[in-house]
């Protein structure tokens, strides 16, 4: 547990990445392989489920300290994690001699994970009892375990970048071994290491490669006859692997769908064995897209019934192949591969190719791209017909070229405090529009300022609060954000009785007043547009 606290606050001390990236090396080649396994697990983004929740935390913290319960909201609402709360509180008292170091594998898997089958009272005495010993850091990432909030500031490009280095073996190698499931375990660690492996877990996908945002002039790529040009589409990316007879659908975010799509998983048994797809899962209808807030209403319920597939039939639209009879076929041009993709989907029914969208100048490109709202897409993908199929955003061969976003001007009404190295700053904010004569939430956003902007803001924020609620903060409502989102749709579940997609800010707007803000009825009336 030492050992991977200085790894924590190593990380956690830099924004150097070569700096993140020699600290993780360093524990790696240091570390026993079954905590390495572990560490990898927290640093890849993974988490545990919450073991125990604040309304026992809290009551023990106390009974420990005597603490009141109006000095402990003080202190909650001041530091804003509850982790961090309990870890400082509990360091103002005495320790005994510094506990025998134990490995953070028998942390977690001899102690942490086996409280959820001890009632209450076993718990309390367990947790008591390495409140009781435990130094403050340790403390703290214990109590992240247990409330399973545990973040690590790294990418995952370092973390792949440091396990390479220790392997000796190509960052793409590791990047497609640590794709998928898997567990925590001094096997699998080994075996992510070992130069000559035998992958055995047929449902694994490969890394996605990402596109970068075309941010300069598109006539700067050269002649679109170099190009692959298609459609942006907005659904969820997704590979689809038929392997030994089953069938597997990732998303980008490398969680299993196929239970979701159960039509796609169907039809996609008539593929061979040893396909990997590419490609995008859209709600489709008629040959065309339908909106992703259709495709939405199957992703947020338990159960799938016939209305619910009904309203949103879904399709695979690929524009990739990565495996054919498995052969990895990413070396290979995306010339042959798309033309290996359209020999292999040719009349294979809720399988689609994406098409190509022909031009003969950039101009002409352009002007279509303004149609890429009414036809339900984002814009464009611009791909080097020779670009081999990569892992990660490696720019120069792949390009969105995506539709200008919507725009809101909007008040600060709430802040919170962040996460990670920003747990001490106000950085997670509420934004609100007039509705009559009254401010009502619209958007949640905390990325888009600088670090500068985000230390002013914070120092604002503090002075400017009106009430406390936990760690959340009431402000004046005086400061206006040029927000941006991708779409908007009809909610239920929100007050406002709409949701804005991938809200963002944009930028202070130190020029405006309050009043100066957008309506409701101004985000309803563009609601009603699009649909």
């Amino acid at each position: 547990m030492r050992r991977f606290a200085d790894l924590y606050d190593a990380l956690d001390a830099t924004t150097s990445t070569n700096a993140k990236v020699e600290a993780m090396v360093r524990y790696f080649r240091e570390a026993p392989p079954q905590d390495a396994a572990w560490a990898l697990y927290f640093l890849t983004g993974r988490r545990l489920k919450r073991l125990l929740t604040a309304k026992v935390l809290v009551p023990w913290t106390q009974e420990l300290t005597g603490i009141p319960d109006w000095l402990f909201a003080e202190v909650y609402a001041s530091v804003g994690d509850l982790a961090e709360v309990i870890a400082l509180l509990l360091d103002q008292y005495e320790r005994p001699a510094r506990p025998e170091e134990m490995p953070l594998s028998w942390w977690l898997e001899e102690r942490l994970l086996p409280l959820k089958d001890l009632d209450v009272a076993e718990q309390r005495e367990q947790v008591l009892s390495w409140w009781k010993v435990l130094p403050r850091r340790e403390l703290f990432l214990l109590n992240k375990m247990l409330t399973g909030e545990l973040r690590v500031g790294v990418s995952d490009t370092l973390v792949v970048r440091a396990i390479a280095q220790v392997a000796e073996l190509p960052p793409a190698t590791i990047s497609h071994r640590l794709m998928g499931t898997w567990a925590p375990s001094r096997a699998f660690f080994e075996q992510l290491l070992s130069p000559e492996v035998s992958d055995s877990d047929v449902s694994r996908p490969y890394p996605f490669y990402l596109a970068s945002p075309l941010e300069q002039p598109v006539e700067t790529l050269g002649a679109p006859k170099d190009w692959l040009i298609e459609w942006k589409w907005d659904g969820i990316r997704g590979q689809l692997i038929r392997r030994q007879g089953n069938v597997y659908l990732w998303s980008r975010g490398e969680e299993l769908i196929t239970e979701r799509f159960p039509e796609i998983s169907e039809a996609a048994e008539a593929l061979p064995d040893g396909t990997v797809l590419d490609g995008e899962v859209l709600a489709y209808e008629n040959g065309r897209p339908l909106p992703f807030s259709r495709l939405q209403r199957r992703i947020g319920r338990q159960k799938l019934t016939a209305k619910v597939l009904a309203e949103a039939p879904a399709s695979f639209i690929a524009y990739d192949l990565l495996e054919e009879r498995g052969e990895d076929l990413r070396h290979l041009p995306l010339r042959e591969r798309r033309w290996r993709l359209e020999a292999l989907l040719r009349d294979k029914p809720r399988f689609t190719v994406s098409p190509a969208v022909e031009t003969d100048s950039w101009g002409a490109l352009a002007e279509l791209r303004h149609e890429s709202r009414e036809r339900n897409v984002e814009g464009f993908m611009i791909k080097r017909l020779e670009s081999t199929y990569q892992h990660g955003r490696k720019r120069g061969d792949w390009w969105k070229w995506k539709i200008d976003p919507f725009t809101v001007d909007a008040v600060l009404l709430y802040a919170q405090p962040g996460h990670g190295r920003r747990s001490s700053l106000y950085t997670d904010y509420t934004f609100a529009v007039w509705n009559g004569q009254e401010l009502l939430p619209v958007a949640k956003a905390y990325s888009g300022l600088t670090d500068q902007e985000i230390a002013q803001l914070d120092r604002w924020i503090r002075d400017h609060t009106r009430e406390k609620f936990g760690p959340v903060r009431s402000v004046a409502p005086e400061q206006v954000f040029e927000l941006h989102f991708e779409g908007i749709a009809a909610s239920p579940r929100h007050k406002s009785g709409i949701a804005l997609r991938f809200p963002r800010i944009a930028r202070w707007r130190l020029d405006k007043k309050p009043q100066d803000a957008d309506s409701l009825a101004n985000l309803k009336e563009l609601l009603h547009a699009q649909h």
